[in-house]
Formats: structure tokens, sequence, C-alpha cells
């Protein structure tokens, strides 16, 4: 997969010759392009980039662009839209959000899950001039999938391997790796940054994808004879919306038992079940605690680390000081669902109690039973050490209701969340501003 270099310039330089010298959108100006032109060397040199259409992959983009950073992009082509496409509806969001047009990254088609993530000889050797730096983004958040062929393990684990081989064969030297903090897997305690296989249990195949991607990844470190010079390491907890706007473009996490609960509003006659009764049906204990964090938070946190020379080598915890009980979820969970959700009709046929709910969705249920268990404390010191001025946005109930509005108002994801929400800075101003 990828472009053919021999006909086309690389980037999403067909997309800009198409625009002309200026973009309709944006109405920002670009140069006559060619494939001479686009192929000469530039300084600085790019950030190569997995699971940019992701959530955190869609703020990483924003930030670093707004930082100035020279990005290329691995995307893979969907049903429906090239690798550019997505790209360009992705970068044009943010320009219409933030009111000023943004420079377009280099767009190489690819599949993580293909052999040195799909990339062509041609795609593979513009990468060795143009990069320095490798950001692997790209994961599945699948729960459970025993076949080692299917997700999670084909992205976090086979994906990570293909990306580790492109950055061999191209010559990167520093990799940097969004993990999960969920490494830790059922240990209780303090969880140092610099832990990872303790001899520990776990909840789910992600738990364990993750483990053995970050396994693999520290093993092509040069302290472990491996190849590469630096091992950069990102493990956030659970992440949620934007801290500000509620915005997202996934819903797990604190949106799944958000779901849970709408669903149940309008299969229910109001005021027979509650938020709390919800997780206690889940098997949920109450006075456990989660951990979520604001995406704008950990891509801020992520852009700074990876442009900040000093965090090379290094793993960081990005999750919250103040994790959330489960007791105060529950009240978040019906606070929401009674402010925004549309309540069942007590002549509905199709009328239920929470127990039908129970015995139908027993499979959900016992996945989130292992999901929604209390965490452990995080140690961040080595994020403080780097990123102390980005201090982690409270998610106090006004916060965490605006993201349960958004979630809500597009359906969980049925209604597409790119387009225009209110401006709003980046949760940190970029280097040099």
């Amino acid at each position: 997969m990828g472009p053919d270099l021999s006909k086309r310039p690389l980037m999403s330089y067909a997309l800009l010759a198409s625009m002309q010298q200026r973009c309709p959108h944006c109405h920002a100006t670009f140069p006559t392009l060619s494939p001479s032109t686009a192929l000469k060397p530039s300084a600085p040199k790019s950030l190569l980039i997995t699971g940019a259409t992701g959530l955190l992959g869609t703020y990483l983009v924003r930030d670093l662009l707004l930082d100035g950073r020279d990005l290329a992009l691995v995307v893979r082509r969907s049903r429906k839209q090239s690798a550019t496409a997505r790209s360009e509806a992705i970068v044009r969001h943010w320009e219409e959000i933030l009111g000023k047009p943004l420079a377009r990254p280099v767009v190489l088609e690819g599949d993580l899950s293909q052999p040195l993530c799909g990339l062509s000889a041609d795609a593979r050797g513009w990468v060795a001039e143009h990069c320095d730096e490798f950001l692997n983004n790209a994961a599945s958040l699948t729960f459970r999938g025993s076949d080692r062929d299917a997700e999670p393990w084909r992205t976090n684990l086979t994906g990570t391997g293909n990306a580790l081989a492109l950055a061999r064969e191209t010559g990167l030297q520093h990799f940097h790796h969004v993990s999960t903090a969920y490494v830790c897997g059922l240990r209780n305690g303090r969880i140092m940054e610099d832990d990872l296989d303790a001899g520990q249990d776990f909840g789910n195949d992600y738990e364990r994808s993750k483990v053995e991607a970050e396994k693999l990844v520290r093993s092509a470190g040069r302290s472990a004879g491996g190849f590469l010079e630096t091992v950069t390491v990102h493990r956030p907890s659970i992440i949620v919306g934007d801290s500000r706007t509620g915005w997202t473009s996934t819903y797990h996490g604190f949106f799944a038992a958000l779901r849970l609960g709408h669903t149940l509003l309008t299969r229910v006659v109001k005021g027979s079940t509650n938020g709390p009764a919800l997780l206690t049906l889940l098997g949920v204990d109450l006075r456990d605690g989660k951990n979520f964090v604001p995406v704008d938070w950990v891509s801020a946190v992520i852009a700074h680390a990876v442009q900040t020379p000093a965090a090379r080598g290094k793993t960081f915890h990005l999750t919250h000081p103040a994790p959330l009980s489960m007791e105060a979820l529950g009240r978040l969970i019906q606070q929401a669902v009674d402010a925004y959700s549309q309540d069942a009709s007590p002549d509905d046929p199709d009328l239920c109690d929470e127990q039908w709910f129970a015995d139908n969705l027993g499979t959900q249920l016992d996945v989130y039973k292992s999901y929604l268990r209390n965490d452990p404390v995080f140690d961040c010191s080595h994020t403080a050490a780097i990123a102390a001025h980005i201090p982690c946005p409270e998610l106090d109930t006004q916060t965490l209701m605006r993201m349960a509005k958004f979630a809500i108002d597009h359906d969980f994801g049925r209604r597409s969340p790119l387009q225009t929400t209110a401006p709003q800075p980046p949760l940190v101003a970029v280097h040099g501003a």
C-alpha cells in the first residue's frame, strides 16, 4: 500500500495541488508543487504518527501542528474515504474551530496490520529521508479477544511490531509509544512509572495485549540490545472527552457506563431505577474509584514530551490526581440521563425492568464488571518533572455533564462529531508562542 511516488508527490500534495494555490476552506496559500519539490529534504524533519484518526490522535495532530511541528501520518483508507480525505477532514475540523489555517501533514496510505505498516518502498524511502521520530499512537480498545490474529492483538501487538520494523528499516532512532496505565493489570497499591511485568494478573485481553506490546517496544531499545536510541512510553488512564467542550469521537470508559444508563432509561419507567443502582447491578463497589483523564490534557502532555529532549527514554503515567468514585459516577449518570435522555413511555409495549436489562445484556455487563474495578494509585513523578506547567483539569460535575450531553446529543457516535463547536484555544500555549 501507499502512494506511487514515481507518479505523484507524496504528502497530501495531490490534494493541495487540486486546491491550486489557495485553499477555499482555510484561505491559506500554498506553493505550486511538483514531485521534485515535494520530495526535497526539509528541515526540521517530520514526526511519523500512527493512529492519527482516533480520538487522541486527532488532538495530537492539532497540538503538534499548532506547535509548528511537521507531521507525516500513516492513515488507512476506509470504505468511504481515502487516507488523504480522512486526514483532511481532521485538519479542516480544527481550522473551523480555531478560526485559523493549519499546515497539511504528509499523508502516507498504509495499514498498521500489514508488514512495515503497508507502506510502499517509495514511501518508506521518503520516511527514511524526511522523518526522524516515530509516535506510535494506534490502538484497539477491544476488551476480549482470544484469537491473536484478531483485535485487540492485531493492532496492539502485531501493529506495534510492524511499526518497529518500519522504524528499523527507515533508520528512525527515537520511538514514542502510547501504552496504557492499565498494563498494571489487577495490581493494587502504588504503581511506579518504571513498573511493567510484576507477574500480575489481568482483567481483560486489552491489558494483556498492551503489556506484550510495551515489552516488544522496550526490547528494541539500545539498553536492551536493540536498534532504537531512545524508547519513550506514554501511559494514559481512561481517556474521556475534551475538558472544555465535551467533544469526543469514541465512547468507551465513562461513556460506556453512561450509554448503559441512557439505554436503560429509554426502556424502564422513570424513577424505577437510578445511576448508583445501575452500577450495583454491574457488580461495582460504589466505594471504588476510577481514573479518567480528558483527551485535551493527555494530548498536551504527550505533545510537550515528544518535543522535550529530556523526556526521551522515560515512561510517563498520564493519570488524574483525583480519581472519580463509583458513587459519584453513578450520580452523574443519573443526572445526565434525567437531563438529556428521552424518557420511556409507560405505554411502550417494549417496556422492561432492570432484571430484563441484566439478563439480556449479561455478556456486556460481565465485560464492564472487570473494567469498572477499583484502580490502584499511579505514581506520576516523571510526568510532574516535565509537565508540571500543564495541570490536569478538574473533572467536576459541570465538566462531566458537558461530556455527557455531547455523547447523548451525538447518539454515542451515530452522528458525526466532526463539526464546529465553540472555539477553544489549546490547553497549553504552544512552544515559542
